[in-house]
Order: C-alpha cells, then sequence, then structure tokens
C-alpha cells in the first residue's frame, strides 16, 4: 500500500513537471522535450565535474590538470607527492615543454633540499635598494597572492592567513581591503587597488591618513598598487549592493547596500611621473617598501618606468608582473582569454627592458600567474624572478576542486563564497595546516630542483639551465627562446655571494 502511494505521488510530480515544461516558454528543449530535456540541464550542471574524474587524461583539463591537482592535494595533506613507473607526457613529440639540466657537481655546497622546514629567503632585502625605512629580507621566495575578502570567504582569508604564519610566508590582502580574517598572525603585503578600499574618501578618492591607519594596526610588511590583473586587466570590478553587507561595508569603507563599482583605473596619479610621486608618498608616510602589480600589455609603460628610475631619485621597491593565465574570481570571457601576455613572454619583456639599464638588482622581481607548481616555478626563477606569489594553488590546498563556480557564489567546498551555509564547510584550523604544508613542500620541492641544477638557491637557477623543447627535433635555452643577453636573469655578483652565505650560516629548520 505505501509503495503504491509512493509511486502514485511520483507520478503526479512527474505529470506536474512535465505540464509545466509543455506550457513554459523560457527553454525551447523542454516545450519539446518535456522531462527528458531536464537531462541535458543536469549534465551541463556536472560537465566540470564529469571531465574532471572521468573523460579527460592525467595531463588535458585545465586550469590545473588532474596529476597537478593530485600533487598539490597530496603536498597539502603531507601525504606522498610522488608519481610512479615514469612520466606519461608525450615527451617525444611535446612542443614548449620545459627541461631542467641537471649537473653533475655542485659549485658550492648545498643546504638540506629535503627538510621541509628549512628556510628559503628572498635573495634581495625588499626595499634596500631604495633605502626604505622598514627595509626587509623577505623569509620565504614562496608567498601567497592577491585575494580579497568578498571574493573569498571569511573562513578561507583565516586558514590561509594562519597558514601564511605557520609557514613563514606572507600573504596580500587583495584589493578589497584590510579584513578581521587578515589578522590571524601572517605578514601582509596591503593590496591599493582603483577603488582604494580602506583608505578612501566618501567620494572614493584616496586618502594617505585613513592608509597610514590601517598600516599602523596590522603586520603590513609592504604596499602594492594594483595597476592590473592578468585574468582582467583594465577592467574595473562591481561589488553588487545586494553583497555590500555592513561588515564589507565597514572593512572597504563604502555605502552599505549600495552597488559600488571599482574604476578601471587610478585616480590618485595619471601617467608614470605621478604614479612615481605616488609611490615615494606612500613610501615616505608609512617608510614601507612600495611596489607595483601590473598584467603586460603594450610596452610603453614600462620602458617609461625604467627610463625613470634610472635618474636614481625615485622608484618601485618591485614589481609583481602577473600572467594572463592567472586566476580571477569573475571576468568577462575575452579578458581571461586574449587581454595581456601569458606569463613567461610578459615577464621576459619586462625583465629585459630594466635589463638594458643594469635595474635588475636594484628592484625586487616577484612572479604570478600559475606558479605554484615546481616547474612552472622554476622557469620563473630562471627568467629572473626573485620570489613567487601562489594564489588558486594555495586554494586548491585548503579544498578548493577547482568546480569554477567562484562567479557564481555557490563554490561547494566554501572557498570562493559569501553563503553562509557553504563557507560553514570550511574549517579554518585543519585547513590553515594543509595549506603550510603546501607552502613548505613547494619550497621543499624549488630546494631539490636547485641542488639537482647544483645551485643552492632558485634564484641562481639561469636562463641557460632550462631549455625548451620542441618535441625530438630542436631545444632552446630559456635565453634564446626570450632573447636573453649574457647576465640576464642571473644575480649580480654581490647579492650572489650573499644569498649563498646565508644558507651556508643560516640552521636549516626554522
Amino acid at each position: 500500500m505505501r509503495a503504491r502511494s509512493i509511486a502514485t505521488a511520483t507520478a503526479t510530480a512527474l505529470a506536474l513537471v512535465a505540464a509545466r515544461d509543455l506550457v513554459q516558454k523560457k527553454h525551447a528543449l523542454l516545450r519539446n522535450y518535456p522531462l527528458i530535456g531536464h537531462a541535458r540541464y543536469l549534465l551541463e550542471t556536472i560537465g566540470p565535474e564529469l571531465r574532471q574524474y572521468i573523460v579527460t587524461s592525467n595531463d588535458e583539463e585545465r586550469p590545473f590538470s588532474r596529476d597537478q591537482r593530485t600533487w598539490i592535494y597530496a603536498s597539502a595533506k603531507g601525504e606522498n607527492n610522488y608519481f610512479g613507473f615514469g612520466t606519461d607526457n608525450d615527451i617525444e613529440h611535446m612542443q614548449g615543454h620545459a627541461y631542467l639540466k641537471q649537473r653533475t657537481f655542485a659549485a658550492a655546497p648545498l643546504p638540506d633540499a629535503h627538510d621541509p622546514q628549512a628556510p628559503l629567503p628572498s635573495a634581495k632585502v625588499l626595499g634596500g635598494p631604495r633605502g626604505r625605512a622598514k627595509a626587509f629580507r623577505p623569509a620565504s621566495v614562496v608567498n601567497i597572492s592577491a585575494m580579497s575578502f568578498g571574493s573569498l570567504s571569511g573562513a578561507a582569508i583565516t586558514a590561509l592567513n594562519k597558514g601564511a604564519a605557520l609557514a613563514g610566508t606572507m600573504q596580500n590582502t587583495g584589493e578589497g581591503g584590510l579584513s578581521p580574517y587578515h589578522r590571524n598572525g601572517g605578514d601582509l603585503i596591503l593590496q591599493i587597488g582603483t577603488a582604494y578600499f580602506g583608505c578612501r574618501n566618501e567620494d572614493g578618492s584616496f586618502n594617505i591618513d585613513k592608509l597610514k591607519d590601517v598600516v599602523a594596526g596590522a603586520p603590513v610588511k609592504a604596499i602594492e598598487i594594483k595597476l592590473s590583473q592578468g585574468a582582467k586587466p583594465g577592467l574595473g570590478g562591481m561589488l553588487p549592493g545586494s553583497k555590500v553587507t555592513p561588515e564589507i561595508a565597514e572593512i572597504r569603507g563604502i555605502p552599505l547596500g549600495k552597488d559600488c563599482a571599482s574604476p578601471s583605473r587610478h585616480t590618485a596619479f595619471n601617467d608614470v611621473d605621478s604614479m612615481l610621486d605616488f609611490v615615494e608618498l606612500l613610501a615616505t608616510e608609512t617608510g614601507l617598501p612600495v611596489g607595483i602589480k601590473s598584467a603586460v600589455g603594450e610596452m610603453g609603460f614600462w620602458q617609461e618606468l625604467a627610463t625613470l628610475m634610472a635618474r636614481g631619485d625615485r622608484g618601485v621597491d618591485f614589481v609583481t608582473i602577473d600572467g594572463g593565465e592567472g586566476g580571477t574570481g569573475a571576468a568577462p570571457l575575452i579578458f581571461s582569454d586574449s587581454v595581456s601576455l601569458p606569463f613567461r613572454m610578459g615577464f621576459s619583456r619586462v625583465y629585459g627592458t630594466f635589463a638594458e639599464l643594469g635595474l635588475t638588482d636594484d628592484l625586487t622581481f616577484i612572479a604570478s600567474g600559475k606558479l605554484g607548481l615546481p616547474e612552472n616555478a622554476a622557469v620563473a626563477f630562471a627568467l629572473g624572478a626573485d620570489m613567487i606569489n601562489v594564489a588558486r594553488e594555495a586554494m586548491l590546498s585548503i579544498g578548493c576542486i577547482q568546480s569554477q563556480k567562484c562567479h557564481t557564489d555557490k563554490c561547494p567546498t566554501g572557498v570562493a563564497t559569501q553563503n553562509p551555509r557553504l563557507a560553514r564547510g570550511l574549517d579554518p584550523t585543519s585547513k590553515s595546516t594543509r595549506a603550510a604544508v603546501y607552502l613548505r613542500t613547494l619550497r621543499k620541492e624549488l630546494m631539490k630542483v636547485s641542488a639537482a641544477v647544483g645551485v643552492p638557491h632558485p634564484a641562481l637557477i639561469t636562463p641557460a639551465d632550462i631549455e625548451i623543447m620542441n618535441g625530438d627535433y630542436e631545444a632552446r635555452t630559456l635565453a634564446g627562446v626570450y632573447g636573453y643577453k649574457d647576465g640576464w636573469g642571473e644575480l649580480g655578483p654581490q647579492l650572489t655571494e650573499e644569498i649563498t652565505a646565508l644558507l651556508a650560516t643560516k640552521p636549516t629548520s626554522a
């Protein structure tokens, strides 16, 4: 009797759905194929998950392949992150793959490449060449990239900040302002975007006094002026009023419940010359190193910046170069796919612009854009990067499954959402440990790779140490591929001596 009642209720429900499908006019498929047509929308909804786990091979899927995600997950959990039976890449015919050339002998003693606690500081003092009052040597060459509270949940920001503290790295706040979730022990790089969130007047203009208040009340180690982002360069964001909660309104300094549009460009300066004045104002008022973050498009900006810095009176302390393959919470498809150069091409052009004028030892180069994998990171260091920032890889370490729903506020793991029910699933305490273990493991892998090349630090890997393969037909060094001249991508003798001595005398654990 009960079974019959269930069957009747089910049949009635299906009949009602079919009737609704037949009379609705929004979806032609459902109007022509009631009930059955819903299967198409179900498959479309779970398509990314099906491709991840069933359809694609280990190295096909993007942005991160199954092998790459497996390595990150295993590394974050402290599990075996090795792979067996050899590569499944088609190396005999693969074009564009990077290969490091190991050395039989090392020129100097190498630190313990297998110690996950071993420190790996930057080879350069951030702000040192320009004499900033609060110049410092970053304790880690791997740091967490800019991701705002609002784009990520409070639980995710908390987990990343606690993880940064455990691993001895820095976390970039992103342009959304410095939130309470950033105050869990990790050192910070404060990012200032075009809307000046957290340091703005009511009309959206910049307020230096508010910036000084923010810096004074948090462990801010440096300031980064965001000019553009790799996945959406030259595009201002829009935060709908419905998402401007009391908490976000207070953090960002914007009206509650009203739409907030971020301009596509800064109002505090309008050219390279006035930008450098702005940089020097921030550095003078706060004592902190100040740099810029940008994707790479036209090169006139970089050429003018290098020319003005060559005079020696003004300059940025660091440049963060973001590749077009970098991530974002939401962007128009054309911006994600077709605006700004990929990292390797963009970075090499910017580095070469400063190298032509002999300025590369005078500022720190920070690289971002899918560099949280050892191979990509090694290439970045060989091209001249001094540090790398990781974003999506850090998200993966705290539970992201690459569902690609960041723009919908429906992230199933609570990472990229403001939905309290979904964010509740992310435990900041346990996930912070995973973030820290991932960051340490990446550093350890970089030390292993450096040791294989015969150098004690990844910044000492040179463009001649890596070749780009064109199947089994030819191979060219990075220097040859990207037009580097002799000495480009390498530290100067004094910096090389300093970092070699530092690693030789520093304890093997921290």
